[in-house]
């Protein structure tokens, strides 16, 4: 039908190759079941319909992976790449058709649907993956082997339907990311980052590292910002909070959002983004851009792993050194975990007011101790009173972020870095999120809430034309 899109047969006839057996593994929901210390055991009927629904599968995983191998032997894949999705779908649709005909294999109209699908993903996409990758309810996929893929959905882990052929057909997928993007993993680099074409973060890490299987790892890049109005409508923090962060940001003072894997600091960081005028030339520094800045004068940047040969590198602290000679007004660094701590601290110690960064630690304090550490590591020798100093006339505010145990994810500290006492750094806690117990279905009650402590920053916003009410300040009641 679509020959243009087909290798020359003469003398390229497709051989069949043999179906390897399926693997024997149980049903992901009977899995599940079992998991439930309550659960009855299945009846005669349901244990009958289960066993035809796994020799289902597995007749339709040993009939994709003939196929596939066709598919190869018989697609012109330099030709695809003009080819439009409409044409190449018709066209495997086509070659399924006559395969499944010479193999007398018959399938409903649903079943083939579901296998012409799935063999475009193949060829096309990143096979099983793909699915997930299009679902905008799942955050995370994670790959333990062929077998388990978990995703995240609504800050809770789950286990999907979705399975991989074998480790083999696994491996294909992963060198199929990271050759897209000129990286390679083998023995003898096993372990790899990468980002997809739709800016999704991507890692991997392959046997004999991975003891189990390959290990991927795959945040989503979120398509839709999440504004302020929208995360105050999630509860994630109060109105009173975004009103004080408002004016944190507008009278730009140094921020840094901690937390945990997951937690949501680069969400809260882009909210935090909006507050910043359009007059202003902003410069982001990543490992992986994901900052979706709305300003009109943003430059993006984004470091670089060693190539092959182990040289072109560009680390974060090479991009912060370059960003603080080409004028900024902010430099927001999306995560600060190394060395360049040190010069992000400089940069807003000399003239770049209103910068902001993200850090992984558990607490306001926990930061500041990170900070230390970072600087440390670094190299840089100077005394402990010092470093705190210079810290503490860096660093203005800590927002500090958290995912609780119920999946949701909660603002649960605002607290500022007021100065120093002797050679403690002092510090005030705005806002807090209290908690007040937990639903029989396991979600978290509580507040946000002040702490009555009045802003250290408070003639800083007025003079910048934010004059907050007083009662933001106050111990406010209700439940969340």
């Amino acid at each position: 039908m679509f020959a243009r899109y087909r290798k020359n047969e003469r003398g390229q006839q497709p051989q069949p190759a043999a179906a390897p057996a399926a693997p024997k593994t149980k049903p992901v929901h009977q899995t599940r079941q079992s998991a439930k210390p309550a659960a009855p055991p299945p009846s005669a009927a349901e244990t009958g319909a289960q066993d035809r629904e796994r020799k289902r599968r597995a007749k339709l995983s040993e009939i994709k992976t003939e196929l596939h191998t066709r598919l190869l032997d018989n697609l012109n894949l330099s030709a695809l790449e003009h080819a439009s999705e409409a044409d190449l779908r018709a066209e495997i649709a086509d070659i399924a058709n006559e395969a499944l005909s010479e193999m007398s294999v018959v399938l409903n109209k649903e079943e083939r649907q579901t296998l012409n699908r799935e063999l475009y993903f193949e060829v096309m996409g990143l096979g099983p993956l793909e699915p997930l990758l299009k679902d905008d309810t799942v955050n995370d996929i994670l790959v333990n082997g062929p077998k388990k893929i978990f995703v995240e959905r609504n800050g809770k882990l789950e286990l999907s339907d979705v399975t991989f052929k074998d480790e083999r057909h696994l491996l294909r997928i992963i060198d199929k990311i990271v050759s897209a993007v000129g990286r390679r993993v083998d023995e003898s680099n096993p372990y790899v980052d990468a980002r997809l074409a739709d800016g999704s973060r991507f890692n991997a890490m392959v046997p004999p590292i991975a003891v189990d299987g390959s290990l991927v790892s795959i945040r989503k890049f979120k398509k839709e910002k999440l504004g302020i109005d929208e995360l105050v409508g999630f509860g994630a923090f109060s109105e009173a909070m975004a009103m004080y962060l408002e004016a944190a940001v507008a009278c730009r003072l140094n921020i840094i959002v901690s937390g945990g894997t997951g937690s949501g600091k680069t969400t809260t960081l882009n909210a935090l983004s909006s507050f910043i005028g359009n007059s202003e030339r902003i410069l982001t520094i990543e490992d992986t851009a994901e900052l979706q800045l709305q300003q009109e004068h943003v430059g993006r940047m984004e470091s670089r792993p060693a190539n092959v040969e182990g040289k072109g590198a560009v680390s974060q602290r090479d991009c912060l050194r370059n960003a603080l000679r080409m004028r900024p007004d902010r430099i927001i660094v999306g995560e600060t975990r190394g060395e360049e701590v040190i010069d992000m601290l400089q940069a807003m110690n000399t003239g770049h007011d209103g910068s902001m960064t993200t850090i992984h630690a558990n607490s306001a304090r926990d930061a500041v101790s990170r900070l230390e550490n970072m600087i440390a590591l670094a190299g840089i020798e100077m005394p402990i009173r010092a470093l705190r100093s210079q810290i503490a006339s860096a660093v203005n505010l800590i927002v500090q972020i958290s995912r609780l145990q119920d999946g949701s994810r909660r603002m649960i500290s605002v607290t500022e870095v007021t100065g120093m006492e002797g050679d403690v750094l002092t510090m005030q806690e705005i806002f807090r999120y209290e908690r007040l117990g937990i639903q029989p279905d396991g979600r978290i009650i509580g507040r946000f809430t002040a702490t009555g402590v009045r802003s250290h920053y408070s003639d800083r916003f007025r003079q910048w034309g934010y004059d907050l009410p007083a009662s933001i300040y106050e111990p406010e009641t209700g439940q969340q």
